[in-house]
């Protein structure tokens, strides 16, 4: 049975086992276009992945289906080489632990997102970056464009152009990285993984 319709039967959660780690040479190819209009199944299938991203950020459904927490995730990393991402970013309760009025900063599923035009200025983590796809700490800076502007097109066939900037901006880059072959540690400094150029920000 092909990856793509295990992963959109009804039935079925995306769950740790569905992604594919490091290593597997679908990670490193460049991503196909989707077609318009979207097919049924790629449709479905971000919906799974958005599924999967706010039931790895549920402490009580994570603990239980063994999830990683995770803000994004992109088709290639469920070995399905198409330009589908979905992303989930939380907002933070306030300094007196409140909930936010709104529940997430971003929340979308973007098909054949592309970066049109970023900032001069780049920018950082402090602690770095995870994957699900990896299984280990890479220490080290990610430098990343500070600002983005990206174009994709929503499960409504809909164009959409949004302007994205600190944690959200590093949120989509390292998932569209990945329809691209790109891993988030090939933009770790080698020889010195904590460099810091000129006009860095480091986004704590």
């Amino acid at each position: 049975m092909p990856t793509i319709d295990k992963l959109t039967k009804p039935s079925h959660l995306i769950n740790m086992s569905d992604i594919i780690r490091e290593g597997n040479p679908t990670l490193r190819a460049v991503a196909e276009d989707v077609t318009f209009p979207l097919s049924d199944q790629d449709i479905i299938l971000g919906e799974k992945m958005m599924q999967f991203l706010k039931n790895s950020q549920d402490p009580v459904i994570a603990e239980k289906m063994g999830l990683r927490g995770g803000v994004g995730l992109a088709a290639p990393q469920l070995d399905i080489s198409k330009r589908i991402i979905a992303v989930l970013v939380p907002n933070p309760e306030d300094a007196d632990g409140n909930p936010p009025k709104e529940a997430y900063s971003l929340a979308e599923v973007m098909y054949n997102p592309k970066v049109v035009a970023h900032s001069v200025q780049d920018a950082a983590l402090a602690e770095g970056e995870g994957c699900l796809s990896v299984d280990r700490e890479v220490p080290g800076y990610v430098v990343r464009h500070s600002r983005v502007t990206v174009e994709y097109v929503d499960k409504n066939g809909e164009k959409k152009r949004i302007k994205l900037r600190g944690y959200n901006s590093i949120v989509v880059q390292h998932e569209i990285d990945h329809t691209n072959g790109i891993m988030f540690y090939d933009h770790i400094n080698k020889d010195n993984p904590f460099a810091v150029k000129e006009g860095l920000l480091i986004i704590e």
